[in-house]
């Protein structure tokens, strides 16, 4: 490692960065276009992210580092996986710039307890994102398979064969609301069919390079939505 650091440091100072860095970035992104900090949408959408993530990111730098070093790599492999998330970008950034927008010029009106009810599906959804983190140390940003990777069958995955794509989805699709916009749940919507393009894209990937895969679709029928697909 650089400067004679161990790989836990290395982890632990790149982790620490994106998150104080996401902090900034999120913040920019979402009073720049309100064009104002009095909006309490924003603020507590904020708290229900970041506070659940700083302490995820504490515990997995404790007991969980390996885990945490693959959720830390960004460089997509595949081809497919690489022009489905580049086509995604647009839309991610419209759902999370409108309900600034909106804020700003009034477009819509949404209910405290439908703003707080979206909160609590994004809390949700992130939740379910570390939970996966938790039964599959195999889970990371990139479509990839390691030389010693094996079927994760329990807990979540005994459920559906993504469930941290169900999480983000969840996420991102409530984050609107959440953000106290109607106008921007279009776009977020979006994201459901770009989800379901890298599953479809993954599961090619898992089957051809992942021994036992194949069986455990035959166990485990659902890829995103249980008894839906």
């Amino acid at each position: 490692m650089e400067n004679g650091q161990s790989p836990a440091s290395d982890v632990r100072r790149k982790a620490y960065r994106m998150l104080l860095l996401a902090i900034p970035v999120l913040g920019a992104i979402l009073f720049i276009p309100a064009g104002t900090l009095h909006y309490w949408e924003a603020w507590l959408y904020m708290a229900v992210l970041l506070i659940p993530m700083a302490f995820a990111l504490r515990h997995m730098l404790r007991h969980h580092g390996e885990i945490l070093d693959r959720r830390l790599r960004l460089r997509e492999k595949e081809a497919a996986q690489r022009r489905i998330i580049a086509a995604s970008y647009p839309f991610f950034l419209l759902a999370f710039i409108l309900p600034g927008l909106d804020h700003r010029w009034g477009w819509s009106d949404v209910p405290p307890v439908v703003v707080i009810a979206a909160d609590a599906v994004v809390l949700v959804g992130y939740a379910l994102c570390v939970r996966v983190m938790l039964a599959n140390p195999y889970a990371g940003r990139t479509v990839q398979v390691d030389a010693d990777q094996q079927v994760v069958s329990t807990g979540p995955y005994a459920i559906v064969r993504h469930p941290m794509y169900l999480g983000a989805m969840l996420l991102y699709v409530a984050s609107p609301l959440a953000l106290g916009s109607y106008w921007a749940v279009l776009p977020a919507l979006v994201v459901i069919p770009i989800l379901v393009a890298r599953i479809i894209n993954e599961e090619q990937v898992l089957e051809r390079d992942l021994p036992g895969y194949r069986e455990y679709k035959a166990v485990t029928r659902y890829c995103l939505l249980p008894g839906i697909w």
